[in-house]
C-alpha cells in the first residue's frame, strides 16, 4: 500500500461574497503536490476539536505534515501581543497542540512548515519572535514580496543536521514571514539559520523524528529537486514505521 501523508488543514472565514462568514478548511494546492511527487499518497485533515477524533485521524496516516497558516498566539508561550502580533486562531492552535500530541503518542513522524515549525517549538515548550523587525540585528527581509516559487535568501546548514545530506552547507530559501523561534524548546537541536541568525530548521534531538523548516519547501518542490527531498526524506521515514 502507498505511504499516507496526512497534511493538516487551515481554517479561510470568507468576508463577504454570496457566503460571508462561512469557514473553509484548505491547503494550498502546492503541499499536496509536493506529497505526489515525493511518492506518497496526500490526505488533508481538517480542523477538528474532539480529540479522539484527532487521534483517528492520525492513526490512519503514516506521517504527518503540519502546514503554515496564521501567527501563533503568544499566550501560549507566556506573552502578552504586541502591536505588530498577527491574526491568531484559537481553533488552529488548539487542532495543531492536539496533532502533535497524537502523532507523539502513535510515534509518527512530523515535518513542520512555516508556521508548522514555530507551532512545534512552542508546543514543546519554547517562544518566539512575535516580529523580527521588533528584534536588533534581524536585517533580512523575510517576508518576501514575490512568488512562491522564487528563493528569497540565504540558509546556512549545520553539518549533523537532517538538512545536510539534501541541500549541502547552504542553500536558497523561500520566506514569507515576519515570527520565529526566540527561545528553542528542550529537545531540540537548531539545524539550519539565516546569515542574520534566524532560525530557519530544527530537529528533535530523541525519540519519534520531529523535524521543521521555517521557509516554504512546497512552494520550490515543484521545480528544485533538493526542496522535493525534504518530502521524500519525510515519506522515507514514514515508511519504515
Amino acid at each position: 500500500m502507498n505511504t499516507v501523508i496526512g497534511i493538516s488543514g487551515n481554517i479561510l472565514e470568507m468576508g463577504g461574497g454570496s457566503v460571508p462568514g462561512i469557514k473553509r478548511t484548505y491547503v494550498n494546492s502546492d503541499y499536496v503536490l509536493s506529497v505526489a511527487l515525493a511518492g506518497a499518497s496526500p490526505i488533508i485533515l481538517p480542523v477538528i476539536e474532539n480529540e479522539e477524533y484527532i487521534f483517528d485521524q492520525v492513526k490512519r496516516v503514516d506521517g504527518i505534515i503540519i502546514s503554515g497558516g496564521y501567527d501563533v498566539n503568544p499566550i501560549l508561550y507566556g506573552e502578552e501581543p504586541i502591536k505588530a502580533q498577527g491574526f491568531t486562531s484559537y481553533e488552529l492552535d488548539n487542532f495543531n497542540f492536539k496533532l502533535i500530541k497524537a502523532a507523539c503518542s502513535l510515534k509518527k513522524p512530523i515535518l513542520g512548515i512555516c508556521r508548522g515549525l514555530q507551532i512545534i517549538n512552542v508546543y514543546f515548550g519554547g517562544t518566539l519572535y512575535q516580529d523580527l523587525d521588533d528584534k536588533d540585528g534581524f536585517y533580512i527581509k523575510h517576508s518576501q514580496d514575490s512568488s512562491r516559487s522564487f528563493t528569497g535568501h540565504t540558509i546556512l546548514v549545520k553539518k549533523d543536521s537532517i538538512l545536510y545530506p539534501i541541500l549541502g552547507e547552504k542553500s536558497m530559501v523561500n520566506s514569507f514571514h515576519h515570527q520565529g523561534i526566540k527561545n528553542l524548546a528542550k529537545g531540540f537541536k537548531v539545524g539550519a539559520v539565516a546569515k542574520d541568525g534566524v532560525i530557519e530548521s530544527i530537529e528533535k534531538t530523541k525519540d519519534n523524528f520531529i523535524f521543521g523548516v521555517q521557509w516554504h519547501p512546497e512552494g520550490l518542490a515543484a521545480n528544485n529537486t533538493k526542496m522535493l527531498e525534504i518530502f521524500k526524506k519525510l515519506v522515507s521515514v514514514s515508511r519504515k514505521k
